[in-house]
């Protein structure tokens, strides 16, 4: 009587495309940055412990068998930086939450967020103050709210609730103005805050023309679904970073029809 070798239902189907769905968003995550090698070399030492056991090699099984053991612990020590980016990322896309401030500012962004910016959205000021800002040299760092809670990210910085003009946004970011370190969050027809410290990212293999707020501004667009628009001080390009992708030395007009394209 002849048996098939291998019995394969439905729902296992559906657990191998799960979990190739769920290893290819951990490689997007991780792509680029340090801990792509280190993700590879634990990959490979278990399919190394899946072939021994196979093979019936009890002393390297076992050996192996007590690093497996101790791998889940071994993750989260090295992957610290890129599960809390992925915990980020699920909690700001996935899950609306309401939670209690501890002071007024972080109720503002959290009230805002989301709410008068998609859909109703001017890009001129912003486009303005860039051509302008570009034509000068002036480093600009302008973090646009979409969904995501940036309220985080604004903690450290200087609460302003102005109206979005491009003489605010130029003023600001003036070389010699105390709020020009730093990015500037605008939510709706509102400067929110400037000042705001961002996330660096990890990725290794970046152009040398992507200066520290190039770095900042996909760091953010890494953990939010924030659009950055950066003003390079050294050569004064434009450029826009959305979704951890970064469209480098864009024109007035670009910047104007992407701007409008993304958030309306």
């Amino acid at each position: 009587m002849i048996t098939a070798f291998i019995s394969l239902r439905f729902l296992d189907l559906v657990d191998i495309l799960i979990v190739a769905f769920l290893l290819y968003q951990v490689y997007l995550l991780i792509k680029g940055s340090p801990a792509i090698n280190i993700f590879s070399g634990i990959f490979i030492l278990y399919l190394l412990w899946l072939v021994v056991r196979a093979l019936n090699m009890e002393l390297l099984g076992s050996i192996l068998g007590q690093v497996i053991g101790v791998g889940v612990l071994a993750i989260i020590i090295l992957f610290q930086q890129e599960i809390r980016k992925f915990l980020i990322v699920i909690g700001t896309q996935y899950v609306k939450r309401n939670k209690l401030s501890v002071n007024r500012f972080l109720i503002l962004l959290r009230q805002k967020s989301g709410t008068t910016t998609v859909g109703n959205f001017d890009a001129s000021p912003i486009v303005n103050a860039c051509i302008n800002m570009s034509s000068s040299n002036t480093g600009a760092l302008i973090a646009i709210t979409r969904n995501s809670d940036l309220s985080m990210y604004g903690i450290n910085g200087v609460e302003l609730d102005a109206k979005l003009t491009p003489a605010i946004l130029e003023s600001i970011f003036f070389k010699n103005s105390p709020l020009h370190d730093g990015a500037v969050f605008i939510t709706g027809n509102k400067v929110q805050a400037a000042r705001c410290v961002l996330p660096i990212s990890s990725k290794l293999n970046l152009p040398d023309q992507y200066g520290m707020r190039h770095r900042a501004a996909l760091g953010l667009s890494e953990e939010t679904d924030a659009v950055i628009v950066i003003v390079s001080e050294e050569t004064g390009k434009i450029s826009i970073v959305e979704n951890g992708n970064v469209f480098y030395d864009i024109s007035s007009a670009e910047l104007m029809h992407t701007l409008n394209k993304i958030m309306n």
